[in-house]
């Protein structure tokens, strides 16, 4: 290198070391942050409602009852194996000592988060073979965190299950802790494992694939630690909101930011990395090199990531707080991303020269490597007969797309939302066969006190409904006289008891009814409990769907339309990956349905699958479509798509493929909702980036020609 070369060069080497240091100053501020993300969780159905809906405002009422801004949230404890009186005594005396109980190895003890005015008790089943008893949690408290940063609801289940697994045994029966307490404590140790196993797997995968595609032991490291720094720092700024209430978080939305950072910012790194390798072989300095990179990738890499955050952002609209909380969450991820891959990686790579792709350093010799090998022969096979390509392929994603209304998203209960067996969902299986599924849980209706028995006759024959008693002022003392009935601000609760799990969806498939019934009694009345709540979320969960597709179909096509300068283009390239969307929903039905057995899915399930598949899909076409756009000036467009399909090919498979990976991951996690988007976005990612940006995309516009990029002057 000449001296004056070497002067050069200094100026742009010491920025580059000047961003290296600035984003680990970053780093060590949100990295530490993003580790504390767990302990700002909301996982309970009830607290996503939106206000409107009946099932809030009946919560809201039904508050007031216990003088508290507090409600009944009931953890069941089910003693199987006999219920005879001296078992039923040892048990109840012994629950009188439960609320001492200590959490975790903290001060914190179960009393703590008892519902107020509430008291632990249990009484045996009709049948004589099990007793139940109910710990009535405080549904608010149970949401906040201990003095460790541990949730709470997790270590109540655990002390319970530590307490009374003895009991039981001592007195031949098997307890199981299970409810709506037991259940939800489960689920929020199934997510505990996202920022440990899901992360470590993840990144695992992601280094795997990376070291398989360069060949080099050093160079992947490279993009993995971007990766890295953008998820850090996504997460850490998503912990400040989320405990400043600014945004809610879920263990989904959690799982959804780590898997979606990493595989978008590898993505991008990919497309990076290959154009300034490219680059290399045309250009002496490096520097150079990666101006002329950087020129070729920065507008798809912002496209990109502006497409999948604006269409993030779009969630907003959505009923439900934590669907519309997963917008920013996932759009500040995408946002770290494309900073992080524009700023860090190239800084990086920049520092440390060409050795970095070591063994294979691309040397300086004007060599276009990038022409010759397996892309190179589908480019030309698909210009020989690109009508046949898209014949081919078109029948096959429609025939594919054909079996998508057969997919079940009406809803899963919670005992059908894991993929394994724990105690929770033993126990509840096991209570349907000794007491009616809402015992301990009922279906609460706030009416007037002058409709109280009109509202009770009204919906006692309803479906699914065993028994219709009101909410009294105190406990029934057996051969003492009875409570009145509990009433504030001139209104009762009547507690419905149904003959289903209360968290089922046969349950909240009985609410409408009940509620029609009850508004014609009193049209004052509400309608709440576990089953209106899972009713209401499914109806959000539906206009959700009908609202929310429709207006990111708009965004994208505007995106791609300005970006590409075409309208022709744009609905070509949304048309396309839309069919590939109900084509991966045609083979998640079947895979769904008559592979894994699924009992359904959840009612989020095609939205969210929608937001990935498309939005990320619409990524890969980008990529190749601007490369496209810019061979076609220089070549034609029949030439120009097939250079460009023959120059990315390997690096979008490469980035499909590692994408896919990062979303697979997700069925790690024991929750059938996260296992059914997993394969949904792998499979749906890999159809779109092997058969429809490889073969559908490029026959269609070599098909048509220069007419693709009208109205602009291209098109000539």
């Amino acid at each position: 290198m000449s001296s004056s070369t070497a002067v050069k060069s200094r100026k742009p080497f010491a920025l580059a070391m000047l961003v290296v240091l600035i984003w680990f100053l970053i780093t060590g501020v949100f990295g530490p942050l993003f580790g504390k993300l767990t302990s700002v969780q909301e996982n309970n159905n009830s607290s996503f409602l939106p206000k409107g809906a009946e099932a809030t405002q009946a919560s809201e009422l039904i508050q007031t009852f216990s003088g508290k801004d507090s409600f009944n949230f009931p953890a069941l404890v089910l003693f199987d194996g006999g219920a005879t009186p001296e078992k039923l005594q040892a048990i109840n005396s012994h629950l009188d000592a439960v609320g001492e109980l200590s959490l975790a190895g903290t001060s914190a003890k179960i009393s703590d988060y008892l519902a107020p005015g509430q008291k632990i008790s249990a009484f045996p089943s009709e049948d004589g073979q099990a007793i139940l008893a109910n710990v009535p949690l405080d549904g608010n408290a149970i949401s906040k965190i201990l003095p460790n940063d541990e949730p709470v609801l997790p270590a109540i289940v655990e002390a319970l299950r530590e307490d009374l697994g003895p009991l039981a045994k001592a007195n031949g029966l098997t307890s199981y802790v299970t409810g709506p307490g037991g259940l939800l404590g489960d689920l929020f140790g199934a997510f505990g494992s996202i920022d440990s196993t899901l992360l470590l797997t993840t990144l695992g995968v992601v280094a795997l694939i990376l070291i398989v595609v360069y060949r080099s032991p050093i160079l992947w490291i490279i993009p993995l630690l971007s990766a890295l720094f953008a998820l850090s720092t996504a997460g850490g700024i998503v912990y400040l909101l989320a405990k400043n209430n600014i945004i809610d978080v879920d263990g989904q939305s959690q799982g959804i930011l780590s898997v979606l950072v990493i595989g978008a910012a590898t993505d991008y790194a990919l497309l990076l990395i290959a154009r300034y390798r490219e680059e290399l072989h045309l250009h002496e300095s490096r520097f150079d090199a990666m101006r002329a990179a950087y020129k070729g990738v920065w507008e798809p890499i912002l496209a990109s990531g502006s497409t999948v955050a604006i269409s993030l952002l779009v969630l907003l609209f959505s009923q439900l707080t934590n669907t519309a909380g997963l917008g920013p969450i996932g759009a500040i991820g995408i946002v770290c991303s494309v900073i992080t891959i524009l700023t860090l990686l190239p800084a990086l790579l920049l520092v440390f020269g060409r050795w970095i792709f070591w063994p294979r350093r691309p040397k300086f010799d004007g060599d276009d490597h990038v022409l010759s090998g397996v892309w190179s022969k589908v480019g030309n096979g698909i210009g020989r007969n690109p009508r046949k390509a898209w014949v081919i392929t078109g029948i096959v994603l429609l025939a594919l797309a054909f079996t998508s209304p057969t997919l079940k998203a009406d809803g899963i209960g919670t005992v059908d939302t894991f993929t394994t067996n724990p105690e929770s969902v033993v126990g509840q299986k096991l209570l349907l066969k000794h007491f009616p599924g809402g015992e301990g849980d009922p279906t609460q209706i706030v009416v007037s006190v002058d409709k109280l028995d009109a509202v009770a006759a009204a919906v006692k024959n309803a479906p699914g409904v065993t028994s219709v008693e009101p909410l009294l002022d105190g406990f029934a003392i057996p051969g003492g006289p009875v409570p009145e009935i509990k009433i504030v601000n001139n209104k009762a609760i009547l507690n419905v008891t149904l003959n289903k799990a209360p968290d089922s969806v046969e349950a909240a498939n009985d609410i409408p009814e009940i509620r029609t019934l009850a508004h014609k009694a009193d049209p004052t009345s509400l309608v709440g409990g576990t089953s209106a709540v899972y009713f209401d979320v499914r109806t959000a969960n539906d206009r959700d769907n009908k609202t929310i597709i429709p207006i990111i179909l708009l965004v994208i096509t505007i995106i791609l339309g300005l970006l590409l300068r075409s309208i022709l283009s744009a609905a070509l390239l949304l048309g396309t990956v839309v069919l590939s969307y109900f084509a991966t929903l045609g083979v998640c039905a079947l895979v769904f349905n008559h592979v894994f057995g699924f009992a359904g899915g959840d009612t989020s399930f095609p939205l969210f699958a929608f937001i990935f598949l498309v939005a990320l899909g619409i990524d890969y076409n980008i990529f190749l479509m601007t490369r496209v756009r810019e061979e076609s000036i220089k070549l034609g467009t029949r030439q120009g798509v097939i250079k460009g399909l023959t120059v990315t090919g390997a690096v979008i498979t490469s980035a499909g493929i590692v994408l896919a990976a990062t979303f697979a991951v997700l069925g790690l996690i024991p929750l059938v909702p996260l296992a059914q988007l997993g394969f949904a976005v792998a499979f749906g990612v890999l159809l779109d980036t092997i058969i429809v940006r490889s073969i559908l995309v490029p026959a269609l516009v070599h098909e048509i020609g220069p007419k693709i990029w009208w109205p602009s002057s291209l098109k000539k």
